[in-house]
Order: C-alpha cells, then structure tokens, then sequence
C-alpha cells in the first residue's frame, strides 16, 4: 500500500546555504567602521617601519662612507718643505707635495686628493658668504683621504705626518660618525616602539570590535551555542569576519602609504649617497624604495589579518568562557 521509503545520504541535502551568516556578523561586525581604523594603523606602522628602514640605511651609509675617510689640512701649503733639523729640503717640493707623497705611501691609505680652491670655497661660502672665494686669506690646503683599511692607525699616522710636515692637521670622522650613528640607532628605538604602540592599538580596535559584535548578537550566540555549536566554532567565524576586515584595511593602508614613502625616499635620498632625478618619472622614485620597504608593504595586510585572527578568537574565546 505505501511505498518504499527512499534513503537520501546526508551529503546530498545542504544543510547551510553558501554564505549563509547564521550569527550575522556581516551586521555585528561592520565593513565600514573597523577597516577604516584598520587602515589608519597600518599607515602609521608603515610610515613607522620606513623610520626603521630609513635609520638603519643612514646608520650603514655614515659609517661606510665617512667612517673611512678623514681630513687632513696642511697650513703654508706652498712654503718649501723641511728636514728632520728644520732646514728647507728642495728635493721635498712643497709642504702639501710632502704630506701628498707621506699619505700615498702609508698602508691601509686608498686615495689622498687636494680640494681645490673652487671646493675650499664651496665650503666656505656657507659660513663666509658668496664672496669667500675672493677673500685674501691664508687658507690651509685640504686633502680629503679615503681609508682601505677602516682600523688603519690613525695616531701613528698623525705623529708621523706631524714630524715630517710640522703644523700638518689630521683630523678623522670617527666622533661625528659615532655621534650620528647614536642618533640613527635612537630613531630606529622611537620606531620600534611607535611601531609596538600602533600594533596594540589595531589589537585594541579589533578586540573593541569584536565585543560591540558579540554583544549585538548574543542572543543568537546563545541559541547557538544551545543546539550545540562548541566555542571554538562560534570563534572561528567571527575571526573569520574579523580576518577579512583587518585584511582590507591592511592592504588600504600600504596603498595609501605608498606616495608618502616615495617622497619621503626622494628627501633621504642625498643623505643615503644618491639622488632621484626630477625628470626619471615615477618609475624612477619606485626603484628608489629600498626592497624592505616593499616587502615591509607587502607584509602588513598579512600582519593585519594575524592581529585580527587572533585577536578575536582571543576575545570570543574569553566571552563565551565567562557566558553563563
């Protein structure tokens, strides 16, 4: 009289359509509000990673560049030079043809050249004026020397200069890189924590988020959790939520950051060794970008989905612990 009954597997029927939101987060937890905060913080640590970047380059470019030269001034450059007893030596030419041939011939030396009159004015002209090229005065000669051997003995190579050439000046870089270097490492700290301090607030904002949304919907949070949905289950779709929300907004902020990094990469440039010319284009000032800035770019979407992931299985987890 009746039929038989037939047996459908449980795989064919779709218990939850595709997209379905079962605890309405897509409400709860708003596209709006939390990715533009998202955004905000990944601006700031991008700008704060680019200080990182910027402090550690400079600090490598002082200490490979000034770090291995130093100056040596040389006062009566044209008066003859002299022996040992204090008489004038004519087959040592000039004092500055002497300190020249005293610097060629010392180890760990890579190179020794006079400025000449046109630079020593260049020089002067900020403390001088325009007009210090003209100004009659007995100005030393200047050698600009570039170390091989950065440790070379830069005493030992003062005495004997200074007993060959009497009134010979030489004078290393070594404090003002050091000095410099010190500065460099402190803006990398204020960096580092301003980065640290940006980092906590995204947690901050997400974990914010994140309880406004679970105390919208607690009511359907409890039903839920009533026909048995377990707690990890009930965190692992609002941290889903919150992981594309965080992820959009990492993402706005490295766009948005992008241009201020590149002007910010033309400014530093003359003080790293180099320049971007103004007519190279737009290509030009990307190149200029050091590759950890791009990876550091790169990066924050995924640093932001981290700190929204876990940031809000953290927070669900802990609410529903304390749900009686």
């Amino acid at each position: 009289m009746f039929g038989a009954a037939v047996s459908v597997p449980m795989t064919a029927v779709s218990l939850r359509p595709t997209g379905f939101d079962e605890l309405g987060l897509r409400r709860a937890l708003s596209d709006r509000l939390l990715p533009f905060l998202v955004a905000a913080m990944a601006f700031l640590a991008a700008l704060a990673l680019a200080g990182w970047i910027g402090a550690a380059s400079l600090a490598r470019e002082w200490q490979a560049g000034s770090g291995s030269a130093l100056t040596v001034q040389v006062p009566r450059p044209s008066d003859p030079a002299q022996t040992a007893e204090g008489r004038p030596d004519p087959a040592a030419g000039k004092r500055v043809d002497r300190t020249l041939a005293l610097l060629a011939g010392t180890p760990g030396i890579a190179s020794a050249r006079r400025l000449s009159d046109a630079q020593l004015s260049d020089l002067l002209r900020p403390w001088l004026g325009a007009g210090a090229g003209r100004l009659d005065l007995p100005l030393p000669a200047v050698i600009a020397v570039r170390l091989s051997d950065p440790d070379a003995d830069l005493d030992s190579l003062g005495r004997r200069i200074g007993v060959e050439v009497p009134g010979v000046l030489v004078e290393s870089h070594g404090t003002w890189v050091g000095r410099l270097t010190a500065l460099a490492r402190s803006l990398q700290a204020c960096a580092g924590l301003a980065l640290l301090l940006v980092v906590g607030v995204a947690a901050a904002v997400v974990a914010v988020a994140t309880r406004s949304g679970l105390s919208a919907r607690r009511e359907a949070i409890e039903i839920v959790h009533g026909l048995g949905a377990t707690d990890g289950y009930i965190a692992a779709r609002f941290a889903a939520r919150a992981t594309l929300l965080a992820t959009v907004g990492g993402a706005a902020g490295a766009v948005l950051a992008l241009p201020v990094l590149i002007m910010l990469a033309g400014l530093a440039a003359p003080f790293a060794g180099g320049a971007v010319p103004a007519d190279q284009g737009t290509m030009a000032f990307l190149a200029a970008l050091p590759t950890t800035i791009w990876v550091s770019l790169l990066a924050l979407p995924a640093g932001a989905a981290a700190i929204g992931f876990l940031t809000a299985q953290g927070t669900v987890r802990r609410w529903l612990r304390r749900m009686p």
